[in-house]
């Protein structure tokens, strides 16, 4: 049996991929606002959360979803800390919760626009990761061969 692994351009959109790259080339002009430095610090944090980036990916694909299908949709993650990252991530605008008045309750997760640019600037990362793959491949060969004790 075959598994068909997704490649760089079938996960995004071409218009991604650009947007992704037109990301990776700007530089703020002059001095760095303070604040501004602070949001990339906050948003480094969160995205440097592998669970924050797998909800992301996962509300990419496949929203709006239930708790319980999104917890299925990102492996190993316990409720608390699915629980606590759709919290944090709703604080920063991130996704929109949505509480349906039936019985029994519903509630749906899924991205806003904001979280949306947020997957296209990591969108950069899959399309920095697929150009040199090779080239770190490469490179922890190389130092895993020096460092095996001879």
């Amino acid at each position: 049996m075959t598994v068909h692994q997704p490649t760089i351009k079938s996960r995004f959109t071409a218009a991604e991929i650009a947007r992704a790259r037109s990301y990776a080339v700007k530089r703020p002009a002059g001095p760095v606002d303070p604040r501004l430095a602070a949001l990339v610090n906050d948003l480094i944090d969160r995205v440097a959360d592998k669970w924050t980036m797998l909800i992301l990916e996962a509300l990419t694909e496949h929203a709006p979803l239930r708790f319980s299908r999104l917890a299925e949709k990102v492996a190993g993650i316990s409720q608390k800390m699915l629980t606590q990252t759709v919290r944090q991530m709703e604080r920063d605008g991130l996704v929109t919760r949505t509480i349906f008045a039936e019985v029994p309750p519903r509630v749906e997760y899924e991205l806003t626009p904001l979280g949306l640019t947020l997957g296209g600037a990591f969108c950069g990362v899959w399309v920095w990761a697929s150009d040199n793959l090779k080239a770190v491949e490469s490179a922890r060969h190389r130092f895993d061969a020096k460092a095996k004790p001879r």
